[in-house]
């Protein structure tokens, strides 16, 4: 059966989803604001995707953007609602449960304030476990699908009159760059809810458990805080299967914000032969050592830590710092069809130079 969520699993949901941001997910002040508004103002309710019919209407609510602290980014908890209720408006139908693109900092709670005011349910269910940069990859097999769907828009920076709305039919490969364009033009950040479809489908291709997941993480992760930095980490990578493969200070930081709402570069970890190469789009998607050689790599968890067991976001990270590198190997994970989709890796192989889809389908 469902559950209620409430004020104590805001915080569990933060911080288990902050693992799973990958470096990027979103901000936490932003995820505890969702998720406190939601307890408070309604009852979110968390529920499996076996409790909804098979013609149930599933859409994601998602976050779109790269707000590394370096954009005017404004989003409010109302713009998630507004999302759903164009999407609503534009089905002619209403939507009965949400499930969210990736994992993060905020995303984890993506769902929750629709969910206490207009009845949606938050669905156990993502696109993806973990954070990734581009909408494909957490569209659930759907980024090649040729039909017309429906995806909106909602937020901006309004003391800049940068608040758009936005609602636009068509293939999904044609209508994510357009709101991506929007998020770029409304501050940086935009509400999004978007590519309804049947229950039946969402049980197929989806990564199911992915938010009880982030919440028992979170619990893990709660609990082992009085005990400090050490037992935090030992609880993340006992609860979640993952290993330390680098630690030491941040050598150098080459990050830049492109047009495309990106965040593209390199993070240096450490010098010599224990060095390793953090490689960011957004999130953080490859660990190398200085020769190239691959030790994580998207769909892999890859998650920065400092001393004190905090995930450390790439917009965060600065030079000096002293970092563990955290990997949970895809193979403890459930994997979603987008990771398996070979047509969702071509634009991060040509940003970053690099194989993907070797590891990803392999």
């Amino acid at each position: 059966m469902g559950r209620f969520l409430t004020i104590g699993d805001v915080e569990a949901a933060i911080a288990g989803g902050s693992i799973f941001a990958a470096g990027g997910g979103g901000w936490a002040e932003h995820g505890r604001m969702l998720g406190t508004a939601a307890v408070m103002a309604g009852r979110p309710e968390l529920v499996s995707i076996e409790e909804a019919p098979d013609d149930a209407i599933i859409a994601t609510a998602a976050a779109i953007g790269a707000p590394a602290g370096t954009t005017e980014w404004e989003m409010q908890g109302v713009d998630y609602v507004r999302a759903v209720q164009l999407l609503q408006e534009a089905l002619g139908k209403p939507v009965y449960g949400l499930i969210i693109g990736q994992n993060g900092m905020s995303s984890t709670l993506n769902a929750w304030l629709p969910s206490a005011l207009l009845g949606v349910k938050v669905i156990d269910a993502v696109g993806d476990i973990r954070a990734h940069p581009t909408g494909d990859m957490g569209s659930i097999g759907l980024a090649n699908s040729p039909e017309a769907t429906i995806q909106t828009a909602v937020g901006g920076n309004r003391a800049k009159n940068s608040y758009i709305e936005l609602v636009t039919r068509g293939a999904t490969g044609k209508v994510s760059p357009i709101l991506r364009t929007a998020s770029d033009m409304s501050g940086g950040f935009i509400a999004s809810c978007r590519n309804p479809v049947p229950a039946a489908y969402v049980r197929k291709h989806a990564a199911l458990g992915g938010i009880s997941m982030a919440l028992t993480l979170g619990e893990r992760i709660l609990a082992a805080t009085p005990k400090g930095g050490p037992a935090i980490i030992d609880a993340i990578c006992d609860e979640a299967g993952g290993a330390i493969i680098g630690r030491g200070t941040v050598v150098r930081k080459a990050v830049q914000y492109t047009s495309e709402a990106f965040d593209i570069g390199t993070i240096q970890v450490g010098s010599g032969a224990a060095a390793r190469l953090l490689h960011v789009m957004n999130e953080y998607m490859a660990v190398t050592d200085l020769d190239g050689a691959r030790l994580a790599s998207y769909p892999d968890v890859i998650t920065t830590l400092d001393a004190d067991g905090r995930p450390v976001s790439v917009g965060h990270v600065t030079e000096g710092m002293e970092l563990s590198i955290l990997r949970i190997a895809k193979d403890r994970i459930p994997l979603s069809s987008s990771v398996t989709d070979p047509s969702v890796y071509p634009i991060v192989e040509k940003a970053l130079g690099m194989d993907f889809t070797g590891y990803a389908l392999g």
